[in-house]
């Protein structure tokens, strides 16, 4: 028997790491559409109120609030993956100890 095959799982798990480190970089392109239109948002919101000398410390909340939302998904993510390749590897362990065990000797 050879490795467990977790090349797949092994990728995506590289990939969503990729994506939280451009989360933590402000990019947006790891960003679903609807995060992106809320990210719009608070921006616009802070902008015009900017514009008129107002405070910004609600929007300012509003997109710490988001980012960190969006970590806690990619986090869920990465730990539902990173699962599921241990239990891939666990199932290949039994199977190669129930294997040697049941040989002649």
């Amino acid at each position: 028997m050879g490795k467990p095959n977790t090349r797949r799982l092994d990728k995506e798990i590289q990939k969503t790491q990729q994506k939280i480190d451009a989360v933590h970089n402000e990019q947006w392109w790891p960003l679903t559409a609807s995060e992106r239109r809320q990210i719009v948002g608070a921006l616009a919101g802070g902008s015009y109120r900017a514009a008129r000398g107002k405070s910004t410390a609600r929007a300012e909340n509003r997109l710490e609030m988001l980012k960190q939302s969006i970590l806690t998904r990619l986090t869920a993510e990465m730990t539902a993956l990173q699962t599921e390749r241990q239990r891939i590897v666990n199932e290949h362990a039994q199977a190669k100890a129930a294997k040697k065990s049941s040989g002649w000797w």
